[in-house]
């Protein structure tokens, strides 16, 4: 063989040996590319060019092939990004796309679950409404734990500045989740008085306006009236089991969600817990054997 011909087939070897290293990491590149941008198919787009950016790159001096080839999927996101800023063309709740929680074919697992795991709907909304230099600062360190030096070299700025893009970010993932978080709190306090008020006022209508067609509630049988049905199905079962009950009800914070307390707090009958899904009561769990209620951080949520 001629050392052309060697010369060639080195050349091929390095190729093939760099696919491989390129398809090993790209779980995590579509991961990060995914956090990023909040879109699937953006996300495979820029993984692809990805790799040919890197295909024509000289790696021969490359230590940390991962973590250059993060570099690029990060560079060929801010561009994306910036491009998609230019265009007008901000990430908004109805573009937002849910997280993946399927298998594309079950063949691979890993990537399912960093896509599972990947920013959830509301998170996605509001990333959406930080700068591409931002976002690429805030994703990079807070998420992936990458260095402010590294991340600097990505965004063409100074190690300070790329501190500065990330705390601001930060600053305003956390204000935003926080106002969600209480706008979220403050829907369910509105269904959790609409539904004390129909049950006491015993109106079984209003109750199932308010229940899911197929709400399940969890009754303990520490509570001796309950104790003959552990679990009913159906919201005409469980509007007649609460119409005209709940007297003396008080709405509070339990378990990080709104519930309802039956009884003064020195002397609890029962903690209500329910699961809200669209606007509409999917779960109710009864609370009532006094080692469980011991263990519960209520408070008492004011009108």
């Amino acid at each position: 063989m001629s050392n052309k011909e060697k010369e060639g087939l080195g050349r091929v070897n390095d190729h093939d040996g760099l696919a491989e290293q390129f398809e090993s990491h790209r779980n995590h590149l579509q991961s990060v590319a995914y956090r990023i941008l909040g879109s699937r198919n953006e996300a495979d787009d820029a993984v692809q060019e990805s790799w040919i950016r890197l295909s024509r790159s000289d790696t021969s001096c490359v230590e940390n092939i991962g973590g250059w080839m993060t570099t690029i999927v990060s560079r060929v996101c801010l561009d994306m990004l910036r491009a998609r800023k230019s265009r007008h063309e901000d990430l908004t709740i109805d573009r937002a796309p849910e997280p993946v929680t399927h298998f594309r074919d079950g063949s691979d697992p890993e990537y399912e679950a960093l896509m599972a795991d990947a920013v959830g709907h509301a998170m996605l909304v509001v990333l959406g409404k930080l700068s591409p230099a931002e976002r690429i600062a805030f994703v990079l360190h807070d998420i992936f734990g990458m260095s402010f030096a590294d991340i600097a070299s990505i965004l063409g700025r100074n190690e300070a500045a790329a501190r500065k893009l990330a705390s601001r970010a930060r600053q305003r993932v956390k204000g935003d989740e926080s106002a969600s978080r209480a706008e979220e709190l403050r829907r369910k306090r509105e269904l959790v008085d609409a539904f004390l008020a129909a049950s006491r006022a015993g109106d079984f209508e209003k109750l199932l306006s308010i229940l899911d067609p197929n709400v399940v509630t969890r009754n303990d049988p520490a509570f001796p009236p309950a104790a003959n049905a552990p679990v009913v199905h159906g919201s005409r079962a469980a509007a007649k089991q609460f119409a005209g009950r709940a007297q003396g009800a008080q709405p509070v914070l339990v378990k990080g969600s709104v519930g309802a307390v039956i009884g003064p707090l020195d002397r609890i009958l029962f903690v209500l817990v329910f699961t809200v899904k669209n606007d509409k009561i999917t779960e109710i769990e009864m609370i009532a054997d006094p080692a469980r209620l011991r263990q519960l951080d209520l408070a008492l949520l004011n009108d």
